[in-house]
C-alpha cells in the first residue's frame, strides 16, 4: 500500500504532554500537520495519525468500516502513551467524532473537536439511510459539493480524495449513532471550535454537542471567516492559539 506524497502520518518528539491529531473523512494527516507543528513548537509530543483507507487510493475506503478508523486512533494512542504522561486528543469532522467516542472509552486529559457533526443531514438520515447499503453496491461514489474554503489558494493545495464513497456515509451514520449515545458520559474538559460559515456542518451541530456533553469544563469558540477545514483555512492561527491555550490551561504540568 503506497501512501500519497504529503499524506503520511507525522510524529514530533517533545515533552510529556502528548497531542493526538485526527484528520477528517477522505482527507489526510496533512490537514492537521500545521497544527501539529505549532503544538510541537510549544514543547509537546505530537502524533498525526492516518485513518484506515485514507491517503492511499480512493478504492481503499470502500472496504473501510468505522471501527477500522477507531482502531487507527487506538494504535496511535498507544504509541503516544509510551512516552507521555497525559494525552490530548483532537480531530476535525470525522476526526472529532472519533475523538469523542475515544474519550468515552480511554483516559485522555482533554479533547478538542473542530467542525464536528452531531448528526447527518436530515434528508440523508430519514430518506436515504435505509437504502444506503444497497445503493453503495451499485453506486459507489457521489461528488463533493463546492468547496467552502475562504482561502482559495490553500484549497488548491488541499490533499483529499475527489469524491465520497457511499460506504463512508453509511459508516458515518453508525459512528454518529455511537457518539450520540456516549456524549453524556464524557466528562473531560472539551474545547469545540466551529465556523459560523461551515457549509458542510452547520454551526448548530456544535451547540448540540456542547449541550449533550457531560463535561463541566466545556467551551465553544466561533470562527467567522473560515469554511469547514478550520485547521488550514484563513483563521488557522486563531485555531492554533486557542488549542495551545486550552492544552496549557488543562495540563497537569508544563511540557518538559
Amino acid at each position: 500500500m503506497i501512501v500519497q506524497d504529503e499524506g503520511e502520518p507525522f510524529f514530533f518528539q517533545g515533552g510529556r504532554t502528548g497531542c493526538l491529531l485526527i484528520h477528517g473523512a477522505t482527507g489526510t494527516p496533512k490537514e492537521m500537520r500545521w497544527l501539529g507543528e505549532y503544538l510541537a513548537s510549544q514543547g509537546h509530543t505530537v502524533l498525526g495519525c492516518r485513518l484506515f483507507g485514507h491517503a492511499t487510493k480512493q478504492q481503499d475506503l470502500l472496504r473501510a468500516r468505522w471501527f477500522d478508523w477507531f482502531t487507527s486512533v487506538e494504535d496511535a494512542y498507544h504509541i503516544l502513551s509510551g512516552s507521555c504522561d497525559q494525552i490530548f486528543i483532537a480531530g476535525v469532522s470525522l476526526g472529532g467524532l472519533l475523538s469523542l467516542l475515544f474519550a468515552s472509552q480511554f483516559p485522555v486529559t482533554g479533547l478538542i473537536g473542530y467542525s464536528t457533526p452531531y448528526s447527518m443531514p436530515e434528508k440523508i438520515a430519514v430518506v436515504l439511510r435505509p437504502v444506503l447499503p444497497l445503493i453503495s453496491k451499485v453506486w459507489r461514489y457521489f461528488p463533493k459539493g463546492e468547496p467552502d474554503w475562504h482561502d482559495i489558494e490553500l484549497h488548491k493545495d488541499h490533499l483529499e480524495y475527489p469524491s465520497y464513497p457511499i460506504r463512508v456515509a453509511t459508516e458515518l451514520h453508525l459512528i454518529i449513532d455511537e457518539v450520540q449515545k456516549v456524549l453524556p458520559s464524557i466528562t473531560v474538559p472539551v474545547l469545540i471550535i466551529h465556523s459560523k460559515k461551515d457549509a458542510s456542518v452547520p454551526y448548530q451541530h456544535a451547540e448540540k454537542i456542547y449541550k449533550a456533553l457531560g463535561s463541566q469544563d466545556k467551551e465553544i469558540i466561533w470562527l467567522e471567516n473560515s469554511g469547514h477545514n478550520v485547521t488550514r483555512d484563513t483563521e488557522r492561527q486563531k485555531v492554533f492559539l486557542a488549542t495551545a491555550d486550552f492544552i496549557r490551561r488543562v495540563s497537569t504540568h508544563n511540557p518538559q
